[in-house]
């Protein structure tokens, strides 16, 4: 029998789905009987309570069981027969007007996959960048495995605060002379010179030595985390409790072997740290460019969404972004007021870039294989201690593997599209491409 489908709108269809009566009863009846082998009740030994009082019992809530598997099956069936690609769940109700003898009808309301087309790959321009790692990037990453494993020493009473000294300090900030929440602490250390405070107050501190007190001015940016704070000015009274001094550890055996290398030479942990940098920028470079590629995609498609995809993506970003305030630690997460409304353009975008990576994937055969998945995972697992460990990780779990396939298809798709592409190179510096985050 042939299947009418109704267009409602752009993607959205309907069918009417018929179930005989005859057929549920008979099903109905024998879930019942099934389920009337192990039901217990007052008065009756198990497998022997009546039929009437399982039915009694149980009657509703077999009926809507079976009704929904009957209904499911031929949703299933009239959608292969009438060849749709049916985007999201079906939307199944109780079908208005007059019945149908010996028949139970619902109507299915569903939307369906949009045609993809994608435009001339080669009219897209695109800029691919590269980087490599110079001496400059090896000394700097050096110095910070030095700083980070510095330590301090007061200083002498007489020598004020400099760049690179760990300060300890009490203070309290004003606005209209009004102390304001966030603005005061006591035993407060951090770092001059580095960018954990504000500039005006780092300013404000340095020079300062032991058992000293300054107040002075501070505007905040306008862009100011604390938005109650942004673009005000306050009065800050500081005390310096501390001066401590940094002491750096030295270039020798013991410190390139605190590292984790076998050969203590400075030679050993260059090439080391070179490997270790060279990895990152390979990775850095493929995000960057994968963006490009994917934002040039992004322009030679135009289709309408299934609105049950963007809705379902929607969904997760915003249960995302309370797992991310649950791990900042931000009480009640899970019930913080965030409207799904937000997430829509991004929702949106995604599913669109989904939709068109998919078409391409399939009309270009560009499938991830089984050995560019194990090179992926491979590659990942060099910047751990034990590679083989992490490996067996990713093999073991069919979760974890979906994911490098997915990284692995983008990768190819990037490929395929920088290869059809008018592309220019650009030549990155380190600081520049590390400073930079790829979609």
């Amino acid at each position: 029998m042939a299947i009418t489908v109704e267009t409602l709108d752009k993607l959205e269809r309907r069918i009417t789905l018929s179930l005989a009566a005859d057929v549920l009863k008979n099903e109905v009846d024998a879930r019942l009987k099934k389920l009337a082998r192990t039901t217990k009740a007052d008065g009756f030994r198990p497998g022997k309570v009546p039929m009437n009082v399982v039915a009694q019992r149980y009657g509703y809530s077999v009926q809507y069981e079976v009704i929904n598997d009957q209904l499911g099956e031929a949703f299933a069936k009239a959608a292969q027969e009438a060849q749709l690609r049916v985007a999201g769940q079906p939307r199944i109700a109780e079908k208005e007007g007059e019945p149908v003898d010996g028949k139970l009808q619902f109507d299915a309301t569903f939307e369906v996959y949009p045609e993809v087309s994608i435009g001339d790959l080669a009219a897209v321009e695109i800029e691919r960048v590269n980087a490599e790692v110079n001496d400059a990037a090896i000394d700097r990453t050096i110095e910070i495995l030095r700083k980070q494993r510095r330590t301090f020493a007061q200083r002498p009473a007489a020598e004020g605060a400099a760049d690179g000294d760990r300060v300890t300090i009490d203070f309290e900030g004003k606005i209209d002379g009004v102390p304001f929440d966030g603005g005061k602490a006591e035993g407060f250390q951090f770092l001059v010179g580095e960018g954990q405070m504000l500039e005006a107050f780092e300013k404000a501190v340095r020079g300062m030595k032991t058992g000293e007190s300054k107040t002075f001015p501070l505007a905040f940016p306008e862009d100011y985390h604390g938005k109650d704070v942004a673009g005000k000015e306050a009065d800050f009274l500081v005390t310096v409790k501390k001066v401590e001094g940094q002491n750096l550890p030295e270039m020798n055996e013991d410190f390139i072997k605190s590292l984790g290398l076998a050969e203590g030479t400075v030679d050993a942990l260059r090439a080391d740290v070179k490997r270790n940098l060279e990895r990152e920028v390979k990775f850095r470079v493929a995000a960057r460019n994968k963006a490009a590629a994917m934002e040039a995609l992004l322009k030679l498609v135009d289709f309408d969404l299934p609105q049950s995809l963007v809705a379902a993506e929607g969904d997760r970003l915003l249960e995302g972004a309370r797992a991310d305030l649950k791990a900042r630690g931000i009480p009640d997460a899970d019930k913080a007021p965030i409207p799904a409304e937000m997430f829509k353009p991004q929702a949106e975008r995604r599913v669109r870039l989904g939709l068109t990576v998919a078409e391409l994937v399939k009309a270009n055969n560009l499938q991830a294989k089984p050995e560019q998945l194990q090179n992926h995972i491979q590659e990942l697992a060099q910047s751990y201690e034990q590679p083989a460990q992490v490996v067996a990780w990713y093999m073991s779990d069919r979760q974890r593997m979906a994911e490098v396939e997915a990284v692995v298809i983008e990768a190819n798709v990037a490929d395929f599209v920088l290869s059809k592409a008018k592309v220019t190179e650009k030549t990155l510096g380190f600081e520049e491409l590390m400073g930079q985050q790829g979609a």
